[in-house]
């Protein structure tokens, strides 16, 4: 999906401001610094202009926290969660969401409905007779398509044929057709999995629903549908994981919370255009990092050239370094044998010890063979990303969002952030027209343009910081001019990451590990399913019968990868 150039930033509307905002408005809302000679003079205007934006950000950021202490205490509106100021934002903020940017951008082209419908049966309605006058002729038939569903129970009483041979002292009995087993069918099965992880259904609707149907059956039945019994399933979810790693050498990543047991936990969301894969652990470090990236196998470590230079980068006392060389090999360590080796090599404290980790597991997943090795990562600017690839791509749209949330409540602050972003969403219009067309001449440009845009002063304080940010990520924002075939945003994953957050929403968490790996595995399927334009009912319903007569997820995506090309840059290297 391309996101295109939002709508210029509005100011906050009247009855948003606070009586303060908009007395400051009025008093300085026809001060030019540029038209103020006296150079001393010019700059102590400006320093009090950021000096007002710097006191009004803190006033809004105090007056939402003051909202949410009273929300929490009851005593105020109804409410509850985080306050605004977490995200930078309050009354009359200009942050929009990225479900407001895709609606913004989006051409909407309405398909023809009936290409999509399977016609399951006709009839043909005649009219009466008597009602028509003696001279009407028959002009044949007017088609209207009507959809509809047959909702009923197929309760069976199977009589299975019993049979004892004396002789051999066995009894015989017939076997269920095929697809049955236990006391429900491969439907009730199916159903149970569709309705918790399709339509985020709780358990006691999932029941409810199957009473009204004439269904009898417990909550502990459904309970066991959802979450055991997947054994099958979650071997498929492995295979999608290794062949979505293995059809492009670049990946999209991103992680939203999950609560387990009362806990905080992190769903990683790992995707590309051929699947979508969940998996949710305890910890969103570099080394969890690493496991998504591998698959969950178990974590190796090696201590090399590249774990060295990466320990002397972080800063990693010289003494440490050494002890830490002489337990250089060309061997791979499990995590039991090298937390032992540097329990008996190495005395450093806690944090230079989860440094040493982090660089012997980038290095052994630099090394791995055997496996997909991901070399490059769509991803926002979260440090536990860093260094895992030997390519980093951040997102465009996640850089955009710091200056939406920038509140300006000087009017000519307001009007230099304006006029920044329409500079910065054109440069972001050609890098998707690039993508497009690719040449050397043009990424050689764009990468000479980058600069003098993000190296503008304007005299607003926050908004040079953010531009000097940005201009401090040119290598990771301008990855398209080296790989063009990867996007220039994290959309797809965050579209993928609300398949778990709206499971969040009426589900809370799952209550168990199993559970959680439960969750996974069934997003995985979903998503994946979805991205592959394969029923996700009609999957299931072959796997839960135990008739497998479709092709995997996983065969799918190996099949459809040559078509795609996602690594077209990577060829030969």
């Amino acid at each position: 999906m391309n996101v295109g150039q939002p709508d210029p930033i509005p100011a906050p509307s009247e009855s948003a401001r606070s009586p303060l905002e908009r007395a400051i408005e009025t008093i300085v809302q026809n001060v030019d610094p540029a038209k103020i000679q006296d150079e001393v003079a010019r700059q102590c205007v400006m320093q009090l202009l950021n000096l007002v934006e710097r006191l009004a950000g803190e006033l809004r950021k105090a007056q939402a926290e003051i909202q949410f202490l009273r929300q929490q205490r009851g005593s105020g509106k109804a409410g509850g969660g985080k306050p605004d100021s977490a995200a930078g934002v309050g009354p009359g903020s200009a942050q929009r969401s990225s479900e407001q940017r895709r609606r913004e951008t989006k051409e909407w082209n309405k398909s023809r409905k009936l290409d999509k419908i399977r016609i399951d049966r006709e009839q043909k309605l005649p009219l009466d007779r008597t009602l028509l006058p003696p001279d009407a002729e028959s002009k044949g038939y007017e088609a209207v398509v009507v959809q509809e569903l047959r909702i009923s129970t197929d309760n069976v009483r199977f009589l299975k044929e019993k049979s004892y041979s004396a002789a051999e002292g066995r009894t015989y009995l017939a076997e269920l057709p095929e697809g049955f087993s236990g006391e429900y069918g491969p439907n009730v099965k199916s159903l149970c999995l569709l309705f918790s992880h399709l339509g985020n259904m709780t358990e006691p609707k999932i029941r409810e629903w199957f009473a009204n149907m004439g269904i009898v059956i417990s909550a502990g039945q459904i309970s066991r549908f959802v979450t055991q019994g997947q054994e099958g399933l979650r071997q498929e979810k492995e295979e999608i994981v290794e062949a979505g790693l293995a059809s492009s050498p670049w990946q999209h990543l991103d992680d939203t919370g999950t609560r387990v047991n009362g806990e905080n936990w992190h769903c990683h969301v790992l995707c590309n255009p051929l699947y979508a894969a969940y998996c949710t652990t305890p910890r969103k470090d570099r080394q969890t990092v690493i496991d998504v990236l591998r698959n969950q196998r178990p974590r190796i470590y090696r201590i090399n050239d590249e774990a060295l230079v990466l320990l002397r980068q972080w800063g990693l006392a010289e003494r440490a370094l050494q002890a830490v060389g002489s337990l250089a090999s060309p061997q791979e360590w499990s995590e039991q044998e090298m937390e032992e080796a540097l329990r008996q090599t190495v005395a450093v404290g806690e944090p230079q010890r989860r440094q040493i980790l982090d660089a012997a597991a980038i290095a052994a997943y630099h090394a791995e063979v055997g496996h997909p090795v991901v070399r490059l990562l769509v991803c926002d600017d979260a440090k536990q990303f860093k260094r895992v690839t030997e390519e980093l791509a951040l997102c465009w749209v996640h850089d955009g969002r710091h200056y939406e949330t920038l509140q300006p409540c000087v009017p000519l602050h307001r009007q230099q952030l304006d006029a920044f972003l329409d500079g910065y969403w054109a440069y972001y219009r050609q890098l998707l027209e690039y993508r497009q067309q690719p040449t050397v001449e043009e990424a050689a440009r764009l990468s000479q343009e980058f600069d003098p845009l993000f190296s503008t002063v304007t005299g607003y304080e926050a908004l040079d910081q953010r531009i000097a940010r940005t201009k401090s990520h040119k290598a990771y924002l301008l990855m398209v001019l080296v790989h063009p075939e990867i996007p220039l945003h994290n959309n797809p994953v965050e579209l993928d990451g609300r398949l778990r957050v709206r499971k969040r929403v009426v589900s809370y968490g799952p209550r168990s590990k199993e559970g959680a790996q439960a969750w996974d595995t069934m997003e995985t399927l979903l998503g994946t399913a979805k991205k592959l334009g394969v029923n996700f009912f009609a999957y299931i319903r072959d796997r839960v019968s135990g008739l497998n007569r479709m092709r995997s997820l996983a065969e799918l995506i190996r099949q459809r990868t040559p078509d795609l090309n996602l690594g077209a840059s990577w060829a030969g290297s």
